[in-house]
């Protein structure tokens, strides 16, 4: 014996020792991610071959299952063959009743798509909602839809709601709105201690008045103090719409081309000057948000 097998059989056990950890490593992470690879090929099916008008009318009036209907009621909200009067008459009864928040929220969305100016008082009478996710709906759906009715209560909530994201998207509606008092409670909102709360207001307030004084109060308050007319140079507004780059599987499916939506005027706003509040471009219409 020249002392080099023991030596060998050393090696040998130690590397089939990690062939094996690395084995026994590789099946779980395998079988761990079994869920993850099922849910993509999932998604990818649905992306490629989504459900029929059927299915997703059958869903949205499924009472007896919230996440469900709340699925059906959000598809349609993205459907354009979905605003006709049996439609709207669904959402709004959803709204209504003392549904799930999950189908109110779903409701209003896809009332805030579809339905009238008039909408905007029902839709309104949710942002006192116990649910901010039900809130925020409403706010955004309030861009969409314009009636000077509801413009107190938007900048009443504004001042008292505490959900940041809700905060954002009632300074956002806002913007369609000049008056002293909306313009106030903007310039309040400008001291909130959120950031993104801050630069929504300040973007309704140059949508307002045309003039761009960031998030300092006071020299808002000092122009407006100063101005015999703020609201002269209105600009247009436009709702914002969700915007992202085109994934893999956007590209990929040819069978349902991404649908893409730009920013437009809330339903009932009469357009009076020729600048706009937001820059047109392509914005994804099927994230469900």
């Amino acid at each position: 014996m020249d002392g080099t097998a023991p030596t060998n059989c050393l090696q040998s056990f130690t590397v089939a020792k990690s062939m094996g950890g690395a084995i026994c490593l590789g099946m779980a992470l395998l079988m761990n991610g079994c869920d993850s690879i099922s849910s993509d090929f999932s998604s990818l099916g649905n992306a490629m071959f989504p459900p029929s008008g059927a299915e997703v009318g059958a869903w949205a009036t499924n009472f007896n299952d919230p996440e469900t209907q709340q699925r059906g009621l959000v598809l349609l909200g993205t459907a354009p063959w979905a605003g006709t009067d049996e439609y709207l008459q669904l959402y709004r009864t959803c709204i209504q009743g003392p549904w799930d928040p999950l189908v109110k929220a779903g409701a209003i969305k896809a009332l805030g798509v579809h339905g009238d100016p008039a909408d905007a008082v029902l839709i309104a009478s949710e942002l006192e909602n116990e649910f901010s996710y039900v809130r925020k709906e409403a706010a955004k759906s309030l861009q969409r839809l314009h009636d000077p009715q509801v413009k107190e209560t938007i900048w009443q909530q504004l001042i008292v709601e505490e959900d940041q994201g809700v905060q954002i998207e009632l300074a956002i509606a806002l913007g369609q709105y000049p008056s002293d008092a909306v313009f106030q409670a903007l310039v309040l909102e400008l001291e909130n201690r959120e950031l993104a709360v801050n630069l929504a207001a300040a973007d309704s307030l140059r949508c307002m008045t045309g003039e761009d004084y960031g998030i300092n109060s006071r020299e808002w308050l000092a122009w407006y103090k100063a101005s015999d007319d703020p609201f002269k140079q209105e600009e247009i507004y436009l709702y914002p719409v969700y915007t992202r780059p085109l994934g893999f599987l956007d590209w990929i499916n040819i069978f349902n081309p991404t649908i893409w939506e730009k920013p437009g005027l809330p339903r009932g706003l009469e357009v009076k000057t020729v600048r706009a509040t937001q820059q047109e471009g392509p914005a994804q219409t099927q994230d469900g948000s």
